[in-house]
């Protein structure tokens, strides 16, 4: 059936959205010109008088951080902070210097003096690959913003879904796992309501998945060894090339600390899942250290609504990842391999049939290896004009074969990515200049089906300026040309602007501006191809690059409440992507019997626009033992606003002129708030609720629109310390309301779908209620 259409004209949607971007962005620049804190009761405060030098000389435009609040010192190394009285730790940093920080506990009224002596080195071991943005500045001094989903995040996701990331993606605000392949159960990223195969999925900076991760990425990397992970939202090809038309997910590895520290996993669902993952890390030297990370997962198929169809898919994996760090105070390195085995089946159970009365079943057998490596050091020489400069290299390269199986047709395909890349970054006084080349070249190459093999190589030159002219003021300008060997020549500039509130006011506020473009490469790989792989699509003809335009306006800061410490967030965003591929039917059958499909630009762009609100609280609750914390109570709260229209492709989406309709599978409304009590290192209690409204859908006999739908989570974890080491018990029960949507409709359809296939698109849970429990031993 046709999915639902847009009853609003284009130019008036087009005058709603302007009138909308302009009361956005004067809320926008309210924390420069307005107090947030002025109705409230004033809070005590103290200042810090910090001074900032290297041997004998001072240290100009270095970033001097407590908290939420910062300023950057001046050219004799000086600068000042305002800051409530209380603990505080003092954080300055520089590219090209070590941090330095110094926990103080500050009266009220008092003037405090401090002076840092800053060591030129690259950066730390934690810290030694570059962040998604190439700058070595924290968080809250990045113009681009940048989210973090934080260690401590991270290991709450690891007792619920030990095996994968998806979770952890998912209940990311602006980020929605979207499930491509319900027979396979593969999944891809959307992130801001744009297609999955614009994200671009990075390991310590390093495309280790390829270009495109591809439908099954997400599920098949474990987050045990993650130490954090950054997430840009929007076109940063400016800074990734192509393949981050939609944004960049980097996921960043923990680092071996001092001493050495084993964690070994076992977890066991009740849908018939376990998770076996061992992680190891030790230093091996003063200069040299390792992690290695081993893991064993197995879903065995189930059909929960009795229909001869598998609803959870089966599979067997194996995953084997060891890393080794260098660092030497001016030069860091790291090299890592990474092997990855696994099997998947779906499709019809031993015995049954589709509705056509023959049997249908799906697999996928995945082989992919991998080797990365990236180095650093600062330039030493003073008499050298690039004195303090900081050269960067690494390089990757990736073999991925899949074995495909739908029915009787099979598909042998081999995915192959190298990639590598030099900069120099050059601190001068308040700017840090950023200049470099890469290179890289993805290959397809399929076996049994003709017509869609290609070599895509590009060379690039790029380059960023980040520059502070004033303590309120940060600036990031970064463009990126590539020799695209299909496309041709291909430009991204990407321009960030910070505005930051006077440090008298002591509200710590920010408002955020950020414009970029990215061009994407066309491929046979689409959401739906990822269903029906490549027999029943025609050879691709003359298609042009998916190119895109998106732009972000945020506000945020912290609010002085009477019950915690209260960070809340606005951010205002909008995209367009001209040319963007649809899939269209086309006349004739394949040999299998699948009605053919074609891919096609669409004769107008996609729109996107939307609204992310984000509230986080902390509050310690009573006061802690002599042996231990105080429990904190953090509550975190989401919403996400998101309207995207497209071409209708079921009348004339190919065409200049085109019906427009909404977007299918982009909920219009989504909201969260998980609530946890900690008590560190000894237990924790949450509670997630998660609304997804409602959906348009495609090609859904049984429904034109989805079910607004609230799946209801809790999570419990207890320490108990042994002479062996440290074991921490967790119970996970996930999907408390049993959203499941066979129990609304069939997955099956009474007969073959667009391409051959033979199941809806999922809207939701396919799981329903899961409980899952397992141990985390360390020692």
């Amino acid at each position: 059936m046709p999915a639902e259409r847009l009853s609003v004209p284009v130019s008036a949607s087009r005058h709603r959205l302007i009138h909308w971007w302009r009361v956005f962005a004067a809320f926008a620049v309210l924390p420069l010109t307005a107090d947030p804190m002025s109705a409230q009761v004033p809070t005590p405060t103290a200042r810090i008088h910090v001074t900032v030098a290297s041997g004998a000389s001072a240290v100009e435009a270095a970033i001097v951080r407590a908290g939420r609040f910062g300023a950057q010192t001046d050219a004799r190394g000086m600068a000042v902070l305002i800051v409530p009285s209380g603990a505080h730790t003092v954080v300055v940093s520089k590219l090209g210097f070590r941090s330095d920080s110094l926990p103080l506990t500050l009266r009220a009224g008092a003037d405090t003096a401090l002076r840092f002596a800053l060591a030129a080195q690259v950066t730390e071991v934690e810290a030694v690959v570059v962040s998604a943005t190439r700058s070595e500045r924290r968080v809250e001094d990045v113009p681009l913003r940048v989210e973090v989903i934080d260690e401590e995040e991270i290991a709450e996701k690891v007792a619920m879904t030990p095996g994968d990331i998806a979770m952890m993606l998912n209940e990311t605000s602006g980020l929605r796992v979207q499930t491509t392949s319900p027979s396979l159960g593969g999944a891809n990223l959307r992130i801001q309501g744009l297609a999955g195969r614009y994200s671009l999925l990075l390991a310590d900076g390093l495309p280790l998945y390829g270009g495109q991760a591809g439908g099954l990425g997400l599920l098949q990397i474990p987050p045990v060894d993650l130490g954090r992970v950054e997430v840009i939202k929007g076109a940063a090809s400016a800074l990734h090339g192509s393949s981050a038309l939609g944004g960049v997910v980097n996921l960043l590895s923990r680092r071996p600390g001092d001493e050495a520290e084993h964690t070994a996993l076992l977890n066991q669902t009740s849908r018939g899942g376990t998770d076996g993952v061992v992680f190891l890390t030790s230093p091996l030297s003063a200069h040299w250290g390792y992690t290695l990370l081993a893991g064993a997962h197995r879903q065995s198929r189930r059909d929960l609504d009795a229909d001869g169809w598998t609803d959870l898919p089966g599979y067997e994996r194996a995953v084997l990842r060891p890393r080794f760090y260098f660092g030497d105070g001016n030069r860091s390195a790291f090299v890592t391999a990474g092997v990855t085995a696994e099997d998947r089946l779906g499709g019809t159970l031993a015995g049954r049939t589709t509705p056509a009365g023959s049997s249908f079943e799906e697999g996928l057998t995945t082989q992919r290896a991998d080797i990365g490596a990236l180095t650093r050091w600062v330039v030493q020489d003073s008499a050298s004009a690039l004195h303090g400069a900081v050269v960067t290299l690494r390089g990757s390269a990736m073999e991925q074969r899949h074995r495909h199986r739908f029915g009787v047709v099979r598909e042998t395909d081999r995915h192959r990515t190298w990639f590598g890349e030099a900069a120099i970054a050059v601190p001068r006084g308040r700017a840090t200049y950023v200049g470099g080349v890469a290179v890289q070249q993805d290959a397809y190459r399929a076996q049994d089906v003709a017509g869609f093999d290609y070599t895509f190589t590009v060379p690039a030159v790029f380059g960023q300026v980040d520059v502070d002219p004033a303590a309120w003021l940060s600036m990031s300008t970064s463009v990126r040309a590539d020799a695209h060997s299909e496309y041709g020549t291909i430009v991204n500039p990407r321009l960030s602007v910070l505005l930051r509130r006077p440090q008298e006011a002591l509200s710590g506020w920010t408002s955020r501006l950020s414009v970029g473009t990215g061009e994407f490469a066309p491929t046979p790989f689409t959401e739906t191809t990822e269903a029906t792989g490549l027999s029943p699509l025609l050879p691709l003809g003359t298609l042009e690059a998916e190119r895109a335009t998106t732009v972000s306006v945020d506000v945020g800061g912290p609010l002085s409440v009477a019950f915690g410490a209260l960070e809340v967030n606005a951010t205002a965003f909008a995209s367009r992507v001209d040319h963007p591929l649809q899939v269209l039917d086309a006349v004739g059958t394949a040999p299998s019997g699948a009605a053919r499909i074609r891919l096609v630009n669409a004769g107008q762009p996609t729109r996107t626009q939307g609204l992310e609100l984000l509230a986080r609280l902390a509050r310690e609750l009573g006061e802690g033992g002599e042996d231990e914390e105080a429990p904190v109570l953090r509550v975190t709260g989401t919403y996400t606003y998101l309207r995207s229209t497209e071409c209708d492709p079921d009348a004339g989406g190919d065409g200049q002129a085109c019906s427009r309709r909404t977007v299918p599978l982009t909920p219009r409304h989504a909201a969260g708030v998980v609530a946890a009590i900690e008590r560190e290192g000894t237990s924790r209690v949450g509670v997630e609720l998660y609304y997804t409204g409602r959906q348009s859908l495609e090609r859904n006999p049984y429904r034109t629109g989805s079910r607004p739908y609230l799946i209801l989570g809790v999570l419990g974890e207890r320490a108990f310390t042994t002479r062996a080491g440290t074991a921490r018990l967790f119970l996970n029960l996930e999907n408390l309301t049993n959203v499941r949507q066979t129990r609304y409709d069939p997955l099956l359809l009474p007969s073959r779908g667009q391409g051959g296939r033979w199941t809806t698109d999922a809207w939701t849970e396919l799981a329903g209620f899961t409980a899952n429990a397992g141990v985390r031993f360390s020692f």
